[in-house]
């Protein structure tokens, strides 16, 4: 007479590589259907698993899952339709640029029948936009160059190092981020007079520096601490200096955060207005781009020439929309990075 015990693979709902598993030492009871040891606790501690679940060949009954599918779809649809709204004012000028007026007015959402280049020719040579863009692209280019450096320096001390008033330091950075440029204008208006600085490239670089510093700095000192300290001592055990440290070891492993901030920076100095108005009010040669823009705009209103207006938008918002084209994925892994460790 012998004993007959149901073997893990008569157990209705249990597969073949499921008996497997219970061999090693799992069983599954019939009574709660759970998922037990053969000391009868779960396995590792872990909560009982449904049998439903392993046969059905997901946990749980589902219908949490069907909520979060319509969520994601509501999520994507506000998505969609926030992107449309950001993107076509913008194709609307881009393409509006390449129309006559008469198209323009009557067919508004339509494609240019004729590609007219001339809008372009008459907004970069007679709006003299060519002019306002090598200008801008002078004075960011100077003084994008001595913001990211300047920052990523005294960021990289903030965040490093330790000594008395850092803290000070850090909070004087942040608070500047606060300040509104509009309270400084008039006291910056006559430093520069009394350094005869005002209608200069030079000026404008210095003041677009101190301008941005306050955010550069703010964003970098979070970035660097997450940084591995071990890289840099590693390189100082080595023999290599502070400076050598700092410029071969870990500006290079800063790169997605610095170009992160160099893309808000060069977008806020590309579409700084303010500041060249107040402080380029003698030299018209020297006008930045948003000056000409604003020009242009209001001459065109008695002209009537909107598509040579539309033509000198298309032409300020390029290099934006390129650097943004260029640079997004570095954009997204910095403002990432920055908050893992």
């Amino acid at each position: 007479m012998s004993a007959h015990t149901d073997g893990p693979a008569d157990l209705p709902g249990v597969t073949e590589e499921g008996a497997a598993v219970m061999k090693e030492g799992v069983a599954v009871t019939k009574e709660g259907g759970a998922v037990t040891d053969e000391k009868g606790a779960p396995p590792g501690g872990a909560a009982a698993i449904d049998v439903r679940a392993v046969r059905n060949g997901k946990p749980g009954d589902g219908a949490g899952n069907g909520g979060g599918r319509v969520l994601n779809v509501f999520s994507h649809g506000v998505l969609v339709i926030w992107g449309l709204l950001v993107t076509m004012p913008l194709l609307w000028a881009v393409v509006s640029s390449f129309k006559d007026d008469t198209e323009i007015f009557g067919s508004p959402w339509g494609l240019p029948s004729v590609l007219h280049f001339d809008n372009w020719s008459r907004a970069w040579d007679k709006a003299n936009m060519g002019q306002y863009f090598f200008n801008s692209l002078i004075v960011v280019g100077g003084s994008l160059i001595g913001t990211m450096l300047l920052g990523a320096m005294a960021a990289y001390v903030l965040a490093r190092f330790d000594f008395p008033g850092n803290r000070f330091l850090y909070f004087l950075f942040v608070g500047g981020m606060g300040f509104p440029i509009i309270l400084a204008l008039v006291p910056l208006f006559f430093v520069m007079k009394n350094m005869t600085l005002l209608d200069t490239y030079h000026g404008l670089i210095l003041v677009y520096i101190a301008y941005s510093l306050p955010f550069t700095v703010f964003f970098l000192s979070g970035f660097f601490r997450t940084l591995p300290t071990s890289v840099a001592e590693a390189a100082l055990i080595d023999g290599a200096s502070h400076t050598r440290t700092f410029f071969q070891v870990m500006l290079p492993m800063a790169k997605p955060g610095l170009i992160s901030v160099g893309i808000f920076n060069f977008l806020g100095q590309w579409n700084q207005y303010l500041l060249p108005t107040v402080l380029n009010v003698g030299d018209p040669d020297k006008k930045m781009l948003t000056q000409g823009l604003v020009a242009l705009a209001v001459s065109q209103g008695y002209k009537g020439d909107w598509s040579g207006l539309f033509a000198g938008l298309t032409i300020a918002m390029l290099p934006v929309l390129a650097a943004y084209i260029i640079f997004q994925r570095q954009v997204v892994a910095g403002l990432t990075a920055g908050a893992l460790k």
